[in-house]
């Protein structure tokens, strides 16, 4: 696999791809492993997740450096990300038990009756480069610690990320084969799905990438899980705190320097604040500081060239069909794929960052009459992963809140991921939920238990 350093354009040292046999021996040692595994008790799993969290910490320079120079984020970000991940190691650690005890459904005197939450073994995650380490973690957290065993195919551009991921878990004591990385490209996942003894698959992505993988998956009757793109609104109303929305907002839409699913992505903000909104957002945004991600900065590089010229390409479509670049708008010259803190305004509503997912620090703000307004262009995508309001009124954020089409809605907060809460989208940013009691559930065979007397009475029905 060949790898570039996006804050500098030059090749790192290429790593070298599993191929067919690989891929075969890796299935094979999967199947073996959960066999063993799913019978360790549930205790021991939670211990060896705690001593999970335990690497992480102990090496959390080493994986933040690996994580800063195959993709470029912050040097900051990637220490944070790194413990975001103990975190959630932590999490489960302590609350599997609980998620995974028997449920107890009264039914009939006499009759034990319970559902009980069984692992379903393999399961294969395609995951992102954006967040390398988070993303595998919120996997692996929750499901290995449910008795599966995990076969990772990460982003071909952070092999050397998954392959330090793979080594947490070895050095945290878990046994071969209950996690494995497969340093292989796209075009095997389908063959990796058709096995039989793979059981289910998760995928954080695009969306085109989703629906080949759900496509494979649903034609072999195997589980999925789908966390894929988002253009989440922040919708400024007219009572909000507007210096607090803007500072935020700045945060929310360049954090992982705009790479985010979940970022804000549609600045949508009522005319009574909208003007003053604008100056105080691009001030915040100027403010930012752009360099190297070994530095104390706020935004790295691109991930890759290509994404770097894709992101170009969508505020040049913009600006053609009538925005104004009130801030940045052209890449950095400098060596390495930099684009600085960009904001549109007098954005059409059917441009290209209007319409399109935009992974990259760019604004654009669109004004509206009122609430209502706000509303509806908010709910005009068919993505809908998360959003955020703001607003003075508690009790009118939640309204606006439940008036949002979206996985998730956060009132005078940035959109965020929290082990302790669910997390996924509607629409086409997927199926399924990660992270909290739902999340650990997504992977488990909810089999209902009916226990009574071997005598059966003579009357009692049967059949559906």
């Amino acid at each position: 696999m060949e790898r570039v350093n996006p804050a500098t354009g030059e090749a790192l040292e290429s790593m070298e791809s599993d191929g067919e046999t690989g891929i075969e021996d890796a299935l094979a040692t999967s199947e073996e492993a959960f066999e063993s595994w799913r019978d360790v008790p549930l205790g021991e799993r939670e211990e060896l997740l705690a001593n999970a969290a335990d690497v992480l910490r102990e090496n959390s320079e080493e994986y933040a450096e690996v994580m800063t120079e195959e993709m470029g984020k912050p040097i900051a970000a990637a220490r944070s990300e790194v413990e975001k991940c103990a975190w959630v190691c932590e999490y489960y650690a302590e609350h599997a038990s609980e998620h995974l005890q028997d449920e107890r459904i009264g039914t009939e005197p006499g009759v034990d009756s319970f559902v009980s939450y069984e692992p379903l073994g393999p399961i294969l995650a395609v995951m992102p480069w954006n967040f390398p380490f988070w993303q595998v973690f919120r996997f692996a957290a929750p499901h290995l610690t449910s008795g599966n065993v995990g076969l990772l195919k990460h982003a071909s551009n952070v092999p050397g990320c998954a392959e330090a991921i793979e080594e947490v878990f070895h050095e945290a004591g878990y046994p071969d084969g209950v996690f494995q990385t497969l340093l292989v490209g796209s075009d095997a996942v389908d063959d990796i799905i058709e096995d039989d003894r793979l059981k289910a698959v998760t995928l954080t992505g695009s969306e085109p990438a989703g629906r080949a993988v759900a496509e494979t998956a649903g034609a072999q009757i195997k589980k999925t899980v789908l966390e894929l793109g988002g253009s989440d609104p922040f919708v400024v109303l007219d009572d909000a705190d507007v210096e607090a929305a803007a500072a935020t907002g700045a945060r929310a839409r360049t954090i992982n320097s705009g790479q985010s699913c979940i970022a804000a992505k549609r600045f949508i903000v009522v005319e009574d604040v909208y003007d003053e909104f604008v100056e105080a957002f691009v001030e915040e945004m100027n403010a930012l500081t752009v360099g190297d991600p070994r530095d104390d900065v706020d935004l790295g590089p691109q991930a890759r060239e290509d994404l770097l010229a894709d992101l170009h390409d969508q505020v040049e479509r913009s600006v053609e069909a009538g925005a104004t670049v009130e801030l940045g708008g052209e890449p950095l010259d400098r060596d390495g794929f930099f684009y600085p803190p960009t904001v549109l305004t007098d954005v059409p509503r059917d441009a290209a960052v209007a319409t399109e997912e935009v992974f990259g620090p760019v604004a654009p703000i669109f004004e509206v009459a009122g609430e209502a307004e706000a509303i509806a262009l908010t709910n005009d995508t068919d993505l809908g992963l998360g959003g955020s309001v703001w607003t003075e009124g508690r009790e009118r954020g939640k309204r606006v809140a439940r008036e949002i089409e979206s996985g998730a809605v956060f009132v005078n907060e940035l959109t965020k991921s929290d082990p302790r809460l669910p997390f996924g989208g509607i629409g086409d940013s997927g199926y399924g939920r990660e992270l909290g009691e739902m999340g650990i559930h997504e992977f488990v065979n909810r089999k209902t238990v009916w226990v009574q007397d071997a005598e059966m009475p003579e009357d009692e029905p049967a059949g559906e």
